[in-house]
């Protein structure tokens, strides 16, 4: 069942959706191709709203999801319900309420997690990915392993998988380091946009537990993505280096390209949504 309602810039439809509710941003023309947005941490479907105008110009459908955790209506209690494979499930299972046998994809941060997984598991609903900052996780694994840099900039992970302290840290003095962390989306209205509603109740923890539900073996089943692929990726993106970045190419066996954004940090979506829509749309119309 579809219901919609208005919220934010964009309307809402909340999306029934394996036994979940999910709150998808939706926008663009009615009969336009579709487009699956996925976000990252700690954020929502509304990273989006400064791209979606090209998108919509070009003549696309978007559907910005608020994943599990995100919605108040798909937040489950256990940890384990936040594996990689019920994440790909679910974004599987939207496209599967909305009617949309196969969409051109994009996901930022843990959204091009989930991305790349839906891009291996089911490529036959996968027209096109655009992963966003964070490469495909064998890439990830390759950085880890061969680069101390990469393993310095992943070691807030080890905070985040911390039940109670990460939350504690995260949300004390009014969500202080939260905030501080979101810096790089922009004004102080645009990061409370994301931090407000972290620090509803449960919210932060079931976004956390993306983190504390993963695993290397998880990660692994990540197979070889076969679908026409972009990665777009920014040089002063404090979680992911070059090392990771350039290794994405070898996990895609498909027609691929890395767009780089210079001077740009990981909040791609925000700082550099023209540049992201350019290479999004280019990908759609190779």
């Amino acid at each position: 069942m579809i219901n919609a309602a208005r919220l934010g810039r964009l309307p809402i439809m909340r999306v029934d959706a394996r036994g979940l509710t999910f709150d998808v941003r939706t926008g663009g023309p009615a009969d336009g191709v579709p487009v699956l947005l996925l976000h990252g941490f700690p954020q929502h479907g509304g990273e989006w709203d400064d791209v979606v105008p090209a998108l919509h110009a070009a003549g696309l459908r978007t559907y910005a999801l608020d994943q599990r955790g995100y919605s108040p209506g798909a937040r489950p209690a256990a940890v384990e319900a936040y594996r990689i494979p019920e994440l790909v499930a679910d974004a599987a299972g939207v496209l599967d309420a909305l009617g949309v046998k196969a969409a051109h994809v994009v996901g930022h941060d843990w959204g091009a997690i989930v991305a790349w997984g839906l891009a291996a598991a089911y490529p036959e609903r996968v027209r096109t990915l655009t992963a966003v900052s964070v490469p495909h996780p064998a890439a990830m694994a390759h950085a880890l392993a061969t680069d101390r840099r990469q393993r310095a900039r992943s070691a807030y992970i080890a905070l985040f998988r911390k039940q109670g302290t990460a939350e504690r840290v995260l949300l004390a003095l009014d969500a202080a380091a939260l905030r501080r962390m979101l810096g790089g989306v922009g004004d102080p209205a645009r990061v409370a946009r994301y931090a407000d509603p972290m620090r509803e109740p449960g919210a932060l923890t079931a976004a956390l537990n993306w983190y504390r539900a993963m695993s290397g073996a998880d990660l692994k089943a990540v197979g070889p993505v076969g679908v026409p692929t972009t990665f777009v990726w920014s040089d002063r993106d404090a979680a992911i280096g070059r090392t990771a970045a350039e290794a994405c190419a070898a996990h895609v066996t498909g027609d691929y390209r890395l767009v780089e954004l210079p001077g740009v940090t990981h909040w791609i979506p925000d700082e550099g949504p023209a540049p992201l829509a350019e290479a999004v749309l280019a990908r759609v119309r190779a």
